[in-house]
């Protein structure tokens, strides 16, 4: 009985061995969806250690893209069906890269009436490409500039003499620009023409970006 315990030990030791050194990334979980294991594949994947994944849903961690899929599973499984499933899922890998690919699970018991593991084995199939750059809001030139010495910290006196306009030019501008944009002042009206694409960022003092067909219009000539 001990040799046979012996060498019971000395095969887990030696799948445990093949298991984190497969490519592939593998999980074993309960019937929950559970991480009990997890090979350093896997757990690169999602920018962790094998160790830090027991205990997560791994549903959490990868996320289906039909419900459907995973209720069909979770009944299956309560009927003690014993075939193969696959879910397809979406997760963040490091570096904040957006893939998909397939889970495939395979309920796994040293005998019929036992509760089921699931062997987790997931099919990297791409990335998603990165979400298109937003257009630049149109502005007119002048609104261009009123937002980049704005951005700059400019007030509206400062902004005024700067652009040869009145205050109240500055102002009908920027009243313009808060009403098109919802901005509840002028802290957000600079964000939102960052985040817009209207200014450019990382430049310093700041500038606007103006549609091609408005350059040379305007300007400081531009009087209201």
């Amino acid at each position: 009985m001990n040799l046979r315990r012996a060498d019971a030990v000395v095969w887990r030791n030696r799948a445990l061995m093949v298991f984190d050194r497969v490519s592939v990334p593998v999980a074993v979980c309960d019937v929950y969806g559970k991480v009990v294991l997890a090979n350093p594949a896997m757990a690169a994947e999602c920018g962790t250690t094998p160790g830090r994944l027991r205990g997560r849903d791994v549903l959490e961690l990868f996320r289906p893209q039909e419900t459907g899929q995973v209720e069909r599973i979770a009944e299956a499984l309560r009927l003690r069906h014993r075939s193969r499933y696959q879910v397809s899922v979406r997760w963040q890998a490091p570096g904040g890269v957006e893939r998909f690919g397939e889970l495939t699970a395979d309920p796994v018991s040293d005998s019929v009436d036992e509760t089921p593991s699931l062997l987790v084995m997931l099919r990297v199939q791409g990335e998603c490409g990165p979400p298109p750059t937003p257009e630049p809001t149109p502005v007119t030139p002048v609104e261009g500039q009123v937002l980049a010495l704005l951005a700059g910290g400019a007030d509206t006196a400062a902004a005024a003499r700067a652009l040869g306009l009145s205050k109240d030019g500055v102002t009908y501008h920027l009243r313009r620009l808060s009403a098109r944009w919802g901005a509840a002042n002028r802290t957000e009206l600079v964000a939102r023409a960052y985040a817009s694409g209207v200014l450019v960022p990382g430049l310093w003092p700041p500038e606007a970006r103006v549609p091609e067909g408005e350059q040379g219009r305007g300007g400081a000539s531009h009087r209201c």
